[in-house]
Parts: C-alpha cells; sequence; structure tokens
C-alpha cells in the first residue's frame, strides 16, 4: 500500500501559516509601537506569585513609571498626533485579532 502525499497542498498551508504568523506579529509590534508613541506606555505593576519570583520590584516599577512620565513631558507629538497614534494602534490590535478570528474560522469551518 502505498501513500501519496500532495506536496502542493503541504507549501500552500506552510506558506499561509508562515503568512498569518507574520501579519499577526507584525500587526502586534505595530500597534505596541503606536501605543507608546501615543503616550500610553504599557508599566508591568509588581507581581509576586507563590513559590515564583517577583516579575518587577516595586522600585523598577517606580523607576518605568517615571521614565514613561519624563517621555510623556518629553514628546514633541501634538495631541491630535497622539490621538492619531492611539487609534491607529487599536486598529493594529483589531487587525490581529481579526486574523486570529479568521484562522479559527478557517480551521472550524475548514474552507
Amino acid at each position: 500500500m502505498s501513500v501519496g502525499i500532495d506536496w502542493m497542498a503541504f507549501v500552500n498551508v506552510f506558506l499561509a501559516a508562515l503568512l498569518g504568523a507574520c501579519l499577526i506579529v507584525t500587526f502586534y509590534a505595530t500597534g505596541l509601537r503606536l501605543l507608546v508613541r501615543a503616550g500610553r506606555i504599557p508599566v508591568v505593576s509588581p507581581v509576586e506569585f507563590t513559590d515564583a519570583i517577583t516579575i518587577l520590584s516595586e522600585k523598577q516599577a517606580r523607576r518605568a513609571a517615571k521614565q514613561a512620565a519624563k517621555a510623556e513631558r518629553k514628546s514633541p507629538l501634538t495631541e491630535g498626533q497622539k490621538l492619531l497614534a492611539l487609534v491607529g494602534a487599536y486598529a493594529c490590535f483589531a487587525l490581529c485579532a481579526l486574523a486570529v478570528i479568521a484562522g479559527i474560522l478557517i480551521i472550524v469551518v475548514g474552507h
């Protein structure tokens, strides 16, 4: 008994997965970059887990918040440009979510 492999289908799936992964990562990275440009720097507060390492100490969190405030004061962007960057960031995150949802629908529906 011989098993035949459709190599073109394999290449199509590989390229679709590679393209999808690249698009999602690109949209997410662009969204984070625009979020920072808009003055919404994501700062992680200290989190402690039982029997685990502290992710960020309080001193590090204060330092990061201070640097974020300093960057906010030095931002060369106008309020309109910051708003546009924020809208662009949310649009990138929405495209990221849509790409994930589309991938799930393609897997579930099968088309």
